[in-house]
Parts: C-alpha cells; sequence; structure tokens
C-alpha cells in the first residue's frame, strides 16, 4: 500500500504545474526571510520602558515598510517565479512569460477608490492572492504555448533583434489573457479571489488543527523511512497553504494583534523536525555520547555538527534509518509526540506563535528564538523536545547499538 501511495504520491509532485508553484513560491522564501526580519525589529523583545523601544513604536510605520514591499507583495514575486518555471519547462521565454502571468494577476484585483485616487488592493497581493496568483499565472504560459504551437504570433523579420521580435510575439497571448481575465473581473463582476478564498477557508482552517499536524508528521515520515523524500512530495502540496498561515500571522502582528495560526511551515521547522525529519537530533546525540560500537561512535562524531544545523542524512542512510526496523519507530514518535506538546504549548500561549522565516540551518534553539519574535520561552520548549527525543530514541538506540556491538564481536 506504501508502495502504491508514494508512487502515485511522486508522480502529483513530480506534475510540471505544482513544480513551477513550488519553484516559485520557493524562489520568494529570501525575500519573505528578510520581510519577517523587520517585523522582529518593529516589535523588540525587549522592555517598553527603554528609550529605543519608545523611538520604535514612533518610527513602527517606516520600519515595516520592507516587510510591506516583500512579504506583503509576496504572490506578485511567486507568479514571476511560477511563470518563469513553466516557460522553461516548454521552453519558452521566461521573460514574456513572466511578465504576462504578473499583468494576467493585475487584471484581477479591482481597483478600489480612495480620497487619493484610484488603488489596488494590498491584501490580494500577499500570500492571499496566491491560489489565484498560481492560476492565472498557468492559464498565461499555456496561452503563450498554444499561440507560439499554433503560430498565432507576429513573426518579424531575420534582421529584427531577438528581443524586439519576442515582444512582438507576445502581443497576441497578451491580448487573449487581458481579454480573457478582464470577462471575470470587469464585465462578469465576478471576484475570483473572494470566490477562491470561500472555497479554501475551511481547507487553511482544517490544516491549522492538531489532527491535521500529525496526518502530516505521519506522512512524511513512512516516506522517509522507505527510503522517500517525504518533504519533497507532502511539501510541495503543503507549502503554499503554509504560506497563507504565516502570512495571516506576520500580517497580524504587523497590526499589533494576536497571530491567528499555531502550525505554518515555521511550526515544523523548529518545533518537530528538530536536527532534520524524525526529530533525529536525539538519535545523533545518543550516537556522539553514549554509543559503544565502533560504527555508533564513528556516526556519531560524524553527524552530531550536521543535526545541529538540521542536516541528518548522514544519520538517515547511514545508520540506516531507512528500511530499519529498529530505528524506524522512534523515527515516527519522536516528531509526532514533539507536534502534539508544541502544538499545546503554542495553542495556550506558553509560547509565543510564528511570526517569521527563519534560516533552516540555524541550530534548533536559536531558529525557534527568531520564527517566534524573540519569545524565550521558543528556546526553553525547544530544549525540551530535544530532551525528549533523546529519551524516545533511546531504548530503540540501545537495541541498535548492542546488535552493532555483536556484529562486531562476529567480524
Amino acid at each position: 500500500m506504501l508502495n502504491k501511495l508514494s508512487a502515485a504520491m511522486a508522480k502529483i509532485a513530480r506534475n510540471r504545474y505544482l513544480m513551477a508553484v513550488r519553484d516559485g513560491v520557493v524562489a520568494t522564501l529570501p525575500l519573505i526571510m528578510v520581510g519577517s526580519f523587520f517585523l522582529i525589529i518593529a516589535f523588540p523583545p525587549i522592555p517598553e520602558e527603554w528609550g529605543i523601544h519608545q523611538w520604535i513604536i514612533a518610527n513602527r510605520g517606516d520600519i515595516l515598510l520592507p516587510f510591506r514591499v516583500t512579504m506583503s507583495l509576496m504572490t506578485l514575486y511567486a507568479i514571476i517565479g511560477i511563470g518563469g518555471s513553466l516557460a522553461k519547462h516548454y521552453e519558452l521565454d521566461t521573460t514574456s512569460a513572466s511578465i504576462i502571468a504578473v499583468m494576467g494577476y493585475l487584471f484581477t484585483l479591482v481597483p478600489v477608490i480612495t480620497e487619493y485616487g484610484w488603488a489596488l488592493p494590498m491584501a490580494n497581493m500577499g500570500s492571499q492572492g496566491l491560489f489565484i496568483g498560481a492560476i492565472v499565472a498557468i492559464f498565461s504560459v499555456e496561452t503563450l504555448r498554444f499561440c507560439k504551437s499554433r503560430n498565432l504570433m507576429f513573426k518579424m523579420p531575420d534582421g529584427v533583434p531577438p528581443s524586439v521580435a519576442r515582444s512582438f510575439e507576445a502581443i497576441i497571448p497578451t491580448a487573449i489573457v487581458v481579454v480573457a481575465v478582464s470577462i471575470f473581473t470587469f464585465w462578469l463582476k465576478i471576484d475570483l479571489h473572494g470566490l477562491i478564498m470561500t472555497v479554501m477557508t475551511p481547507i487553511i482552517s482544517g490544516s491549522d488543527s492538531i489532527f491535521a499536524v500529525i496526518a502530516l508528521v505521519l506522512l512524511i515520515t513512512l516516506f522517509w523511512a522507505f527510503g522517500i523524500h517525504g518533504m519533497a512530495i507532502a511539501g510541495t502540496l503543503a507549502r503554499p497553504i503554509w504560506l497563507v498561515l504565516q502570512e495571516q500571522n506576520t500580517a497580524a502582528m504587523a497590526a499589533g494583534q494576536l497571530p491567528p495560526n499555531i502550525a505554518p511551515e515555521a511550526f515544523y521547522q523548529w518545533f518537530i523536525w528538530i536536527g532534520g525529519a524524525g526529530a533525529t537530533i536525539g538519535l545523533a546525540i545518543l550516537l556522539a555520547f553514549r554509543s559503544k560500537s565502533v560504527v555508533g561512535k564513528t556516526l556519531g562524531r560524524t553527524s552530531i555538527v550536521p543535526a545541529i544545523f538540521n542536516i541528518n542524512e548522514p544519520i538517515i542512510f547511514g545508520a540506516p534509518i531507512v528500511l530499519n526496523p529498529i530505528l524506524i519507530p522512534p523515527f515516527i514518535i519522536a516528531p509526532i509526540a514533539n507536534g502534539i506538546i508544541a502544538y499545546i504549548a503554542l495553542s495556550l500561549g506558553l509560547v509565543g506563535r510564528v511570526v517569521t522565516i527563519a534560516p533552516w540551518t540555524l541550530p534548533g534553539p536559536i531558529g525557534a528564538f527568531i520564527a517566534t519574535g524573540g519569545d524565550w520561552r521558543a528556546i526553553v520548549l525547544s530544549l525540551f523536545l530535544i530532551a525528549l527525543s533523546v529519551v524516545i530514541y533511546y531504548p530503540f538506540f540501545k537495541k541498535y547499538d548492542e546488535m552493532a556491538i555483536s556484529d562486531e564481536a562476529k567480524a
């Protein structure tokens, strides 16, 4: 059953549209990281009576400008990546494809009249508009491909510079996209963003539940246990929803409100996957400091440093954990236990919720501190979860080490 499931999920993950969406979203991560760090500066974890804190309050609007120009416009940047990635798959001009995709998306935004004139709604340019953005980007590139395959383009003489020729070739696809999207937005008066959010709200809300967290962790670790990169499959499907949850949290924090969501991707990274998938930091610690077998000591010494920085391939394939009936149980149990405890802690307000995206190679406690906007309690929770993973792995590690000692004695 797992083989059939993994084959089906792998096929889905290799779908050209999902790969384009993944590439586009991943390309925005540097902007999200940089922009979200300005949230920490705007809402620093320091006493309010400090003079610097009063200065920050007075200048908070200016401090948040980089956040509003990066993460608050995430969908626009993602569309550039999505359109370019899909166009590259079809061997089309990536620049034309990205420009048409962004233009098509802007036509889905209904301008509003303000005291200063016409304005585009900013909310739909953040992660809230990502689903519509992906659809429009795919439609735009497919339109470009259709026109090119049917020769529905203005052809320029051979002596015309390539950049000019590509511009004229994009005229007809551009016109088609403009008319098609305008029909929905301006003539039929269909609010595409409102329609999609109505459909997606139950899915997004459900993905933030403790049951969704457990199910996703179980699925990812099962894939890994059989040598399949779980995050490459499940993460491709879940990441657009995670980004919506993350953006809602950062927007709430920027507005001085309580972040509404518990389980964006950063929650998994800093409270579940400590040391890598399977929370293997616990096994790495045991191998490095408690192993009596030669193979265990060697593996522990070589894997402990990468594990601190959340790189655990040396353990997954070196122990190995893959297809290993001794180490698979804790590999699944430890992250589920971490997820349940962390979810309860964050839902009860014992630890702040994640509001920023920190580089995934940071050590767990440091990454948790940054991701929660500088909450020192996140460090305590991270250290507790690391200790818990050591406890969960210990009896299985003992059996693994005893078997290794026995094998070495026979050799």
